[in-house]
């Protein structure tokens, strides 16, 4: 029986109204947060498609190209011609592609897809941990296969995302997901890849910026940060040591989860990703690495090009975070974070591209590439950067990021160029399934339009 808020104190009522309030908006966005749309079946049959051009990536695009696929993966890339040569079984799929392009399918490095819904409601937002260290931490079991946003970045092209856990200093290990399953483990393509470190700042703010303090209290704090920070990966490297002496010892779900990162991994070490944008995070971070003996990735990486030399000496890769973004300082010039991509490629940095919106507006990645090229960098590198050079610096370019044979068969074809606005993905594969590409604003599109051409107020040819 609902209480009688009248004959409650005031201070209770109003904290039982904040509640009910709360649960009655949690119940109601629920339900539009449910994506309908219906996962894809394994493939069951060949597929040839003919006559598309090709962009492998990994080498020369092919015109009037044929690429076939098979359970998952790509069994041939060739010229047309190859089929006067092939006997198709009657089961075989062809796909008349002329005219349109063949990509591989996009990947957006950082994200928190399937970890946050709607940023207003607590219980939709899973990619923050409580703690300021929780290396056990694994992205992958906490993501939403039935996330709206999924399908509205998959309309795109994107159909493979890194999601990062954030939060606290070391808040986990990010994880390498299709677009695409019914399950947290069928998107999982890694559940758990390296680990995520959130860097301290390593210089105070200026006293004579407006809010800034300065003074010894921030630089205490600082030296305190990156204190805790390395007495942690210390006791870690401590942990896997007596672990591998004595592997009777008690396990600790931190610090296993920190071995594969750890110099003792050996070939099978794993990177550390390094959430740092100044030139002195960037700096003191490497540096930290390297020493540790570490792997490094700097995400972010917004002054990456000043620390261009250190970055190519260590051979450390950066993911910008998006170029959607003003300068940081006044004497910048505007087209400072637009040329970033640019910049880097010519200093020989290994780099990828990701957007700076985590979560509903990582669709804009083929855009956000294509402006790049508006600003020096080529179709070429601006093409590797949303889809090859993603998968190599998540340790999964061997099975993902161009059209090689025997790769997984993740795949679009597009009725334009990719990096351009206007072009339209039509179909799409993962592992060789078909995906929906439709989702909610693609429906209420169709709904509208048929509203329209009943009135007579648009024709049935639009």
């Amino acid at each position: 029986m609902t209480p009688n808020l009248l004959h409650i104190p005031t201070t209770r009522a109003r904290t039982m109204r904040n509640i009910i309030a709360a649960t009655l908006a949690t119940l109601t966005t629920l339900a539009p947060a449910q994506d309908l749309t219906h996962k894809a079946a394994p493939q069951d049959h060949p597929v040839f498609i003919v006559g598309a051009t090709v962009h492998t990536v990994s080498g020369d695009t092919l015109n009037d190209a044929v690429v076939s696929f098979n359970e998952g993966r790509i069994a041939i890339v060739a010229d047309r011609e190859i089929m006067q040569r092939i006997r198709l079984t009657a089961d075989t799929e062809v796909i008349d592609a002329e005219g349109l392009h063949l990509y591989p399918g996009l990947v957006c490095a950082v994200t928190q897809i399937g970890l946050a819904e709607i940023s207003a409601v607590r219980a939709m937002r899973d990619f923050n941990e409580v703690g300021a260290f929780t290396p056990e931490v694994r992205a992958a079991v906490s993501v939403n296969p039935d996330s709206t946003l999924i399908p509205v970045a998959r309309t795109n092209g994107i159909l493979t995302v890194g999601s990062f856990p954030t939060g606290g200093r070391v808040p986990g290990r990010p994880s390498v997901l299709r677009m695409d399953g019914w399950t947290w483990e069928d998107m999982a393509l890694d559940d758990a890849f390296g680990l995520i470190v959130n860097y301290p700042r390593v210089r105070a703010p200026d006293r004579a910026f407006p809010g800034g303090r300065g003074g010894d209290d921030q630089d205490d704090n600082i030296a305190r940060d990156l204190r805790e920070l390395d007495e942690h990966f210390a006791a870690a490297e401590a942990y896997a040591a007596a672990k591998d002496t004595d592997p009777d010892l008690p396990a600790d779900l931190r610090y296993e989860a920190m071995r594969p990162v750890l110099a003792s991994a050996g070939a099978d070490q794993e990177p550390v990703f390094i959430n740092a944008d100044d030139i002195d995070q960037i700096t003191s971070a490497v540096a930290w690495a390297v020493t540790r003996g570490l792997k490094p990735v700097i995400v972010g990486g917004r002054d990456a090009d000043l620390a261009a030399d250190l970055l190519k000496t260590h051979d450390v890769p950066v993911i910008v975070k998006g170029i959607n973004r003003f300068p940081k300082r006044k004497d910048a010039p505007y087209d400072d974070a637009y040329t970033l991509p640019k910049r880097l490629t010519d200093a020989g940095v290994r780099w990828c591209l990701s957007t700076a919106d985590e979560t509903g507006h990582i669709r804009t990645l083929p855009d956000e590439a294509g402006r790049a090229t508006a600003y020096g960098l080529s179709p070429d590198d601006a093409l590797a950067a949303i889809t090859l050079w993603p998968t190599q610096i998540m340790g999964v370019g061997d099975q993902l990021g161009s059209i090689d044979k025997d790769k997984l068969a993740t795949l679009i074809l597009t009725n334009g160029d990719i990096l351009e606005t206007a072009t339209v993905v039509q179909r799409a594969w993962i592992d060789g399934r078909e995906i929906d590409l439709s989702n909610k604003q693609t429906k209420l599109r169709d709904k509208y339009r048929a509203k329209y051409k009943q009135q007579g107020l648009i024709n049935s040819d639009d």
